[in-house]
């Protein structure tokens, strides 16, 4: 049968010109190549060249030959590098499972400095809300995610990469801007955006204003932080939301104010136990926790408290 050295020897002497050149570049003998070279045209059934003068010509039936043989190893040649490649994590995929909040206010940056170091790595970013997101972690479908839950889905270990409270936006020239810091009296009467009823923050915050009996105009009710702080900046009210989103916005027609009630805000790593890991995942948590620092700086800044935390394994 016709084998892989057949097939060298052919493209050899084919690229060489010649036997001799052909048993140098292969590092082998003359009678070798002229012996390997003869065994494929008895095993193809036709002539490939034609010896003329001590010279090989190669047949129209060779010169096609070669073209599908180039492209086989045009292809081999593309294996080996990107093989060479995944030796070094120079080239390959790198796959996200967050909350869709995360996504559009954290990892954009933290993905602009993984790439500016990485930049043959592709990044994928699956977006999902609870549970779905959980499930998909639980099942080992992603290198990492991030959530807001403080329990590790099962097969994962979770790390707490922030802690910090929620904040009020307010649109430029709003009345309260003029207080540094917001109780739930602030509220009171104001026309406020809120989160959709389902969602655990806006229950936690009708909890807040509820125990303390104050009534605020629910304006507009909308199920993303984005689409709340939009809202706002649009002049529709004023609004509590995780101060990551706000910061998105702070400064552009939107500010951000620290409450004098804790509204605890979070964000967790989860790693899987069952997933191989690789050095790309600490690359890219990394790039997260530069990412994180300085949000904790600008938030610091602005008068709201953050910290960092602890390691959760769920097996």
């Amino acid at each position: 049968m016709i084998s892989l050295r057949h097939i060298e020897v052919f493209r050899a002497v084919m690229t060489t010109g010649s036997v001799t050149r052909a048993a140098h570049y292969l590092h082998t003998s003359q009678p070798t190549v002229s012996r390997e070279l003869a065994r494929l045209e008895q095993l193809v059934g036709f002539e490939l060249f034609r010896r003329e003068r001590g010279r090989l010509s190669p047949t129209a039936r060779a010169l096609m030959l070669f073209e599908e043989v180039e492209r086989s190893f045009t292809g081999l040649e593309r294996i080996v590098a990107f093989a060479g490649s995944l030796g070094q994590f120079a080239e390959g995929r790198f796959s996200i499972g967050c909350l869709p909040a995360f996504s559009q206010a954290l990892l954009p940056a933290a993905c602009k400095r993984f790439s500016q170091a990485n930049p043959n790595i592709g990044i994928e970013i699956t977006a999902l809300e609870s549970p779905r997101l959980e499930e998909q972690l639980s099942a080992q479908r992603h290198d990492i995610g991030l959530t807001e839950l403080d329990e590790a889905p099962r097969g994962t270990e979770l790390q707490a990469l922030l802690r910090v409270d929620e904040v009020c936006v307010l649109a430029d020239d709003h009345p309260l801007l003029r207080h540094p810091r917001l109780s739930a009296t602030h509220f009171r009467g104001e026309a406020f955006v809120s989160l959709a009823p389902g969602d655990r923050y806006r229950q936690l915050i009708d909890g807040v204003f509820q125990a303390a009996g104050i009534e605020r105009h629910l304006q507009v009710e909308t199920d993303s932080a984005v689409s709340v702080c939009a809202m706002v900046k649009a002049g529709l009210g004023v609004a509590i939301v995780n101060p990551i989103t706000a910061l998105m916005f702070h400064g552009q027609g939107l500010h951000l104010r620290p409450l004098d009630f804790s509204l605890p805000f979070q964000v967790n790593l989860v790693k899987p136990l069952y997933r191989p890991a690789t050095p790309l995942r600490e690359r890219f948590v990394e790039a997260l926790g530069k990412e994180i620092a300085g949000l904790s700086e600008r938030l610091g800044a602005l008068g709201v408290a953050c910290s960092q935390g602890i390691h959760i394994r769920n097996e």
